[in-house]
Order: C-alpha cells, then structure tokens, then sequence
C-alpha cells in the first residue's frame, strides 16, 4: 500500500509518499481503506516531535510510527476475532495511528458508522476537532444552557465545531477570528463575532461563563480577565512558545493557579471514542453541526496540507483524499 511516512523529525519535508505493508490486524482492531484523512494540528506536533517532551510518548530519537494521521473515514475492510459491532464493507469514521495511507489499523471503539447524508471527506475532519470541542464544552468546561460563551479561534477546526455545539446546546456564542473568517464564524451561529485584530476580548468589559481557548497566544491572566467571577477557562492545545513547551506552560500555570481562585482554569486533551463519534455523527446528519471544509489535498500532497494548516491559513477543516 502507499503511505506517507518519515524517517526523522522535523518540518513537513521530511513526509515522504513510499511503499508499506498492510498493517497487521489485532483481534479488537479493524482494517480500514482509507478515503479520507482529516489534517489537524496535532499532526504537525507529532511530525515535529515538539514540543520535546511529545517524543516520551512518540520515540526519542525517531517515531516510532513512522505513518501520520489520526482522523479517518472509509471502508472496513477486515475485522479482529473479538469485533462483533463492525464489519467488512461498512463506511466508518474516527481516529487511528496511521491515516495518511491507502489502509490503516484502528481500534474499534475509536470508529463509528458514518451516516449516510455525510460524505467521506466531511466524516474525516470529525473525529478529533470534533470530540475536542464536544469534551471541551460538555466535560471540562460544564456548560449549562443559558451560558454566555466565547470561542477563541472560533473558525479553526476545534472552534468552528464548538460554535455549532454551543449554539445547540443553548448557549449565547461569541466568536473571535481574524478579518476575513468574520462571516464564516456568523454563518455557524455566533451571536456576536469579535475581529481579534481590531478589537480584544476585554475590550467593552463583557465578561463570559466559559471561554474556549483553542488559539493559544493570548496570556493567562487577560484570558481570566474575560471571565466571570465563577467562570471557567478551558485551554485546547497551545501553539506559543519555545521547543521545550510550546505554550505548555500556561496549561500549567493555570492548574497550578485554579486552586487559589473562584475561577476554574482546566486544560484538555480530546481523546474520541465512540459514543462521540456516534452523537457528533448524529448532530452532523441532523443538520445541527456542519463540517466545514477549507481545502482537500490528495494523498500525495500530504507535506503541502500540513504546511496550510500549521500556517494557520485554514478556515475549517483540511483533508486528505485517498
């Protein structure tokens, strides 16, 4: 099969198109044949290996899985000995170690039926964005309808599915996103947007029951500033700062420093599983949540996407098509 894979960390030339053996199939795992791949940023930090301390879980010197990707969609093509839910010929969505390639191998409580009204590439761009601002709004962050809430980032991957979420969920939404993605932002229901290079978010002194954070550049103690005196911050990711942390540290300092205040500062890492791959699959074919797509590159071009999309060009989702 043909894969993109790498040899050495670093930046997207080291993503090489090669030839590659099927992955083994375990007894709880599935065989799927990649039609899509979703392309986040996490894909860049694990192709990177930063910041540093990402390569205890990934291999010092040299991944240790040398294929990228996590988001995919496409069909199941063998099934392990204990998998009774899925089988051959099935279309499914959700999250692997390997999905930059023509096959991959995925637990199967990490997939889920795709539904019918969503096409492969929508599907693909779910899983993770997607868990991550439904975990992100319903676990760490405890909303409860009626809440004011402000996304930061609100036309990237994990923010532009979060708005949808917690217009849903019944939340009053405000959006912050550069110039040209304002009408984006609107257009997936935010009450009110803010132009992050006009206007900050402490500017007119409104103050919000739960920020989302998934920009990763502002400082901790103007993020609490935009909070209520009980409000919750939830960190996404962190794109700021140094080889070593790579904004980390404001993850830190914020659980170090939420003990102390009335305030809850919390950090996520999404992790899907099925029953939110299930329910987002369900909002998606309902009509109440929309993948938005910015741009889809074929496999090929896998350097390329990842570039875009470290960039911070993308609107949305990217994906790759196999």
């Amino acid at each position: 099969m043909k894969a993109v894979v790498q040899d050495r960390y670093g930046e997207a030339d080291v993503l090489e198109l090669r030839e590659r053996d099927r992955p083994a199939v375990g007894p709880d795992d599935v065989l799927v044949r990649v039609r899509a791949a979703g392309v986040d940023p996490g894909v860049w930090h694990l192709m990177a290996g930063l910041p540093y301390p990402v390569r205890l879980a990934t291999g010092l010197r040299t991944p240790r899985n040398p294929v990228r990707g996590t988001d995919v969609a496409g069909l199941v093509e063998e099934v392990g000995r204990n998998v009774t839910a899925l089988r051959a010929g099935d279309a499914v969505f959700g999250s692997c170690d390997g999905a930059f390639a023509e096959y991959a191998r995925a637990r199967a409580d990490r997939l889920a039926p795709k539904p019918d009204g969503l096409t492969f590439e929508q599907a693909a761009v779910l899983p993770v964005s997607g868990c991550t601002a439904l975990q992100a709004l319903r676990d760490t962050g405890q909303f409860r309808a009626g809440q004011h809430v402000l996304v930061i980032g609100a036309a990237g991957g994990v923010g532009s599915y979060a708005v949808q979420l917690a217009k849903d969920l019944g939340a009053e939404v405000t959006g912050v996103c550069s110039t040209g993605k304002t009408e984006l932002v609107r257009s997936l229901g935010a009450d009110h947007v803010l132009d992050y290079t006009r206007q900050e978010i402490t500017d007119g002194g409104a103050r919000y029951d739960l920020v989302l954070d998934t920009a990763g550049n502002r400082p901790l103690k103007r993020l609490r500033r935009a909070l209520t005196t009980r409000g919750t911050l939830v960190i996404v990711g962190g794109e700021a700062g140094g080889r070593w942390l790579q904004g980390i540290d404001r993850q830190l300092r914020a659980a170090a420093l939420s003990p102390f205040t009335g305030q809850r500062l919390r950090t996520l890492i999404g992790r899907p599983n099925r029953n939110d791959l299930e329910f987002l699959g369900q909002a998606a074919a309902d009509g109440r949540l929309a993948p938005v797509l910015d741009r889809t590159f074929p496999l090929a071009e896998a350097a390329a996407a990842v570039r875009h999309v470290h960039a911070g060009h993308a609107a949305g989702k990217t994906v790759l098509t196999v």
